[in-house]
């Protein structure tokens, strides 16, 4: 099976990714048969919580996706930009859109507030493991709060990233205890006629990694969801694709097919 395009990818222009190099990374997605690939930097604007983060600087980002695509005729290169908590940024989020021509929007979430807290989900270990259930299900009400909003997104990003920060050595992570966040979740995202995501967090280990997996798949399918796309979220260029056997064929096997567009999304 051909790998799917990779459509979720940072380079040195995102505040986390500092071994990120867009160079780089387009080499590295010739090397492994890529037919296309979209650099989709983040643009966050939740304060206090990172000590690193930096505005996007769009236009010095475009420039780079102008210099590479110039280097590498061969491969088809998307512009994007992963936006984070967009419904709650509207203003700053449409200022990014408003710089620069982009080809490819995904919504996400990492920020949500627990007891007046507001956490990225990265930080689920530094809470007890009796508050974590709690934590996931305030994480699934602002992605469905993203999901109804009227954003210009078109594939909403890992719908359980929290899973991957799951303490999975003291609480079993099961999806079916989720089921009625995760399905409202699938069902705002079908009724605005955008996609999912399928996220392999680099190729870590599907327990934790596969965002989201065969469980969640299906429920996609049976809230109508007719298009899905693939991200390794890498940050930096070996990671690429990493995971993507594995994401193809679950994606098979729930009905998705290729695109004859390699920049297209898999469809039902």
């Amino acid at each position: 099976m051909t790998p799917p395009s990779d459509f979720h990818v940072h380079t040195q222009f995102s505040w986390d990714a500092r071994s990120g190099n867009m160079e780089a990374a387009c080499r590295r997605a010739l090397q492994i048969g890529l037919p296309a690939i979209a650099f989709t930097d983040h643009a966050d604007f939740v304060d206090g919580v990172h000590d690193d983060l930096r505005p996007f600087a769009v236009r010095a980002y475009l420039a780079e996706v102008d210099r590479c695509r110039s280097l590498f005729p061969h491969l088809r290169i998307l512009s994007g930009v992963e936006l984070g908590e967009p419904h709650r940024f509207a203003a700053e989020a449409a200022a990014v859109l408003a710089a620069g021509s982009l080809d490819r929007v995904l919504g996400s979430v990492h920020c949500f507030v627990l007891g007046g807290r507001i956490l990225d989900a990265s930080q689920l270990r530094q809470l007890a493991v009796a508050e974590v259930p709690d934590a996931f299900r305030s994480y699934l009400r602002e992605s469905q709060a993203l999901a109804e909003s009227r954003q210009p997104f078109e594939v909403l990003a890992h719908i359980d990233y929290p899973k991957r920060y799951w303490p999975h050595d003291q609480l079993l992570y099961c999806e079916d205890d989720f089921e009625e966040e995760l399905r409202a979740v699938l069902r705002a995202l079908a009724a605005r006629g955008s996609a999912l995501e399928i996220n392999t967090t680099r190729g870590a280990d599907p327990v934790r990694g596969l965002c989201p997996g065969p469980t969640v798949l299906r429920w996609w399918v049976e809230e109508g969801g007719r298009a899905l796309s693939f991200g390794s979220d890498a940050h930096d260029p070996e990671r690429i694709a990493l995971g993507f056997e594995r994401a193809a064929h679950l994606a098979d096997a729930a009905g998705f097919r290729p695109n004859d567009d390699p920049t297209g999304l898999w469809l039902r």
